[in-house]
């Protein structure tokens, strides 16, 4: 199955149910402290408007509820893999994409046989508080060299100005939050996004 070249990340089905109609294809799910009976809620709600418009669905961490809800695709952080039952999360037919900030984290992600590894931030990001400087452009092309064939994501205060760049350097996918959650226009920014990567 190929992916879309546009990911973007949403914290609420609200944003799907804005979002999936412009056509965006591939979507990822990031919920936290969120209690887990309104968070099955949400992402059983997120899966429905997925199928319903043909786009794939990742859950963010939540791999339990996920093999519980049948769902497709799940994403882990590294911390998360320290917990999470890969031969659970295989068995139940998930597709698996792995964070990834430095070599020694990509070697442990393609030791697991990952459908899709993502580096990040590419450039500085507001969206969370991360330990790692901006990767880079030359650090995307370093790493599509190491994982070949895999699809790799580039995160990280991304924007369409930035897209065309990500490409070039290696990126097969590009992810964006803030870039649309905080624009003034988000479907106008959505719909900028799916002319730049289509």
């Amino acid at each position: 199955m190929s992916l879309d070249r546009f990911y973007p990340i949403f914290d609420s089905p609200d944003w799907l149910e804005r979002m999936l109609p412009l056509g965006v294809k591939l979507v990822q799910l990031r919920i936290k402290e969120v209690p887990e009976a309104e968070l099955r809620q949400m992402i059983s709600r997120a899966q429905a408007l997925c199928r319903a418009q043909g786009a794939v669905l990742v859950v963010n961490d939540h791999w339990r509820i996920a093999i519980d809800l049948g769902c497709d695709w799940v994403h882990l952080g590294q911390e998360d893999l320290d917990t999470a039952d890969l031969p659970a999360i295989r068995r139940a037919g998930l597709k698996l994409g792995l964070s990834t900030h430095d070599h020694a984290e990509l070697d442990r992600a393609l030791s697991l046989g990952p459908d899709y590894v993502a580096l990040g931030p590419v450039y500085p990001t507001i969206l969370k508080k991360m330990k790692w400087e901006q990767q880079g452009l030359d650090r995307l092309t370093e790493w599509k060299r190491l994982v070949g064939d895999l699809p790799l994501v580039a995160i990280g205060g991304m924007s369409v100005a930035r897209a065309a760049g990500a490409f070039a350097a290696g990126a097969d996918i590009v992810s964006a939050v803030t870039d649309i959650t905080l624009n003034d226009d988000p479907e106008g920014r959505v719909r900028q996004w799916i002319g730049a990567t289509r």
